[in-house]
């Protein structure tokens, strides 16, 4: 088994651009921070390297979601704004397209976030998000296409 700081280095950004999906550019920093805490007290037990940007993946859902339920009682009292979400792959560091990301319809944008983020295949989307690989594999279709005639924008694929 490699050294965890290994796997950090080599999961980090993918980590990361699932975090800030999830959650948005404000909290992104402190869900990536809680996916790789409970990662490094589970990762010793692990029985398999297979599939570790999956596993990371997974906790960065459950962190990001428990992140959003915090926000969600802290805002209840306040008319809080929405809970903002998404962004996009290759060209991640314009706020411009994480803008139009955040606007698609849930499944969308998780399917994008996972698929094309964080490199995983339809099938361990579709187990973290819910649904069939071919669901997921479509809704990530979708999205690219939303995101395409909004943005004009052919060259993704």
């Amino acid at each position: 088994m490699k050294p965890f700081e290994l796997v950090v280095r080599e999961h980090s950004a993918a980590v990361f651009a699932v975090c800030r999906v999830l959650v948005g550019p404000i909290d992104a920093e402190d869900a990536w921070s809680e996916t790789f805490l409970a990662a490094i007290s589970a990762y010793p037990k692990l029985k398999t390297m297979d599939n570790i940007r999956g596993w990371l993946a997974t906790i960065a859902y459950h962190k990001s979601m428990d992140i959003l339920r915090s926000r969600t009682k802290q805002n209840h009292h306040e008319n809080a704004n929405e809970v903002t979400t998404t962004k996009f792959v290759h060209a991640a560091n314009h706020e411009a397209i994480w803008n139009e990301v955040k606007s698609l319809p849930e499944r969308q944008r998780l399917a994008i976030a996972y698929h094309y983020l964080a490199g995983l295949p339809h099938a361990e989307t579709a187990a973290i998000i819910g649904g069939t690989a071919d669901a997921t594999r479509r809704a990530a279709s979708d999205g690219l296409e939303n995101l395409r005639k909004r943005l004009n924008r052919e060259d993704w694929s």
